[in-house]
């Protein structure tokens, strides 16, 4: 599925100063790996090596934080 996913002003350094990508994907995860194939590294900069999304960093599926759903497998729409 195609999503749109925005980035915050603060993280722009990570995507050139974009702030705005539509992907095509079914959940978090696989979002995260689209971004991470445009701009290499920036996953690394999102996630811990054990794969769970960083303390200071909050991740939205329609206003609805992960961390309350399913995580990264969160399906997203």
């Amino acid at each position: 599925m195609s999503v749109i996913v925005r980035i915050p002003t603060p993280l722009r350094a990570l995507t050139n100063g974009h702030g705005e990508f539509r992907v095509e994907a079914a959940n978090v995860q696989e979002a995260f790996e689209r971004l991470d194939g445009e701009f290499a590294g920036i996953k690394e900069r999102l996630c811990e090596e054990d794969g769970t999304v960083r303390r200071f960093l909050n991740i939205y599926v329609n206003e609805e934080d992960i961390r309350f759903m399913q995580g990264l497998g969160t399906p997203v729409k």
